[in-house]
Order: structure tokens, then sequence, then C-alpha cells
């Protein structure tokens, strides 16, 4: 799967999630999927991850298109990244366009997974979050295990 597929995907994924949230969610009692641990409830959050951030649209929106642009051009001028870097970038950007996308014209992002570990409540969060997480998780264990940048073959 190219590239651009993958960010199309996890794009789609995390806008209509979100929609459906918007429509299912806002105004209403949060929806209980398992007792004391998964729930869905429509948060609408104004800052970044764990309320750091709170009001500070033009700064995320920054912060957000310069790593965007940063991830674009290192893709652009390395044509031999493999495939799991190329995957990890991908959900990494379309999770990060999928907030912004948010950010941009809401000037906050819906959040509505909301989970629970025995007293503690996990920041509430959406797929594009997930998407982000699993996309830096994988980078991270291709950087520790040296198989991050380029292949040893030419495409």
């Amino acid at each position: 799967m190219t590239p651009i597929i993958i960010v199309i995907i996890t794009i789609f994924v995390d806008q209509f999630s979100k929609y459906l949230a918007f429509v299912g969610l806002k105004d209403s009692e949060p929806i209980v999927l398992i007792k004391n641990f998964l729930q869905l409830n429509y948060v609408e959050n104004s800052g970044a991850a764990w309320g750091m951030l709170q009001n500070q649209r033009v700064l995320l929106i920054g912060i957000t298109l310069a790593v965007i642009a940063g991830l674009g051009i290192y893709v652009r001028s390395n044509t031999t990244l493999t495939k799991p870097t190329l995957v990890s970038i991908s959900l990494l950007v379309g999770g990060a366009i999928g907030n912004l996308m948010d950010r941009i014209k809401m000037g906050y992002v819906i959040d509505f997974i909301d989970v629970r570990f025995g007293s503690y409540n996990f920041p509430v969060f959406n797929f594009a979050d997930i998407f982000v997480v699993s996309g830096v998780v994988l980078m991270m264990f291709l950087i520790l295990t040296d198989k991050f940048g380029k292949s040893d073959e030419i495409k």
C-alpha cells in the first residue's frame, strides 16, 4: 500500500469517526462499552495531549504544519526508505492532518474515546491520536532496531 493511500485512509477513518461522535454523542450522556474501562464520550479539546497548550490554536497549527512539512521533505529526499519506515511516517502524517483539519475548521479537536484504568481516567482521545502514537511507536522500534531509514535495495 502506498504512503498516500495510508494517509488518505487514516484521514477518512479519523474524520468519519469524529462525524459519528458529533452526531451521536454531542449533548448526550457517554455510551458505556465496557463498564469502568471504556466509554464513548464527546469532548471538544482546544489543546494538545493531556490538556497541554489549551487555547494555543495558532501555535498547534504551526507545529503540526512544520512536522508534516519536515516529514514530507524527509520522504521526498530519501527515495529508498523501507516500507515500515514509510508506514510509520504515513500513520503519523495522516493522524496529524486529521487533527489539523479539526483545529483549522473548528478551533478544537473532537475526542471521544474515553478509557479508564481503575481510578485513573486516561485523557479522552480519537483515531488521529491512535494513528500518531502508532506511527511514533513503530518509528521508535525501527530506530532502536536500526531498521529506520534507507533499505539496502534501491526501489
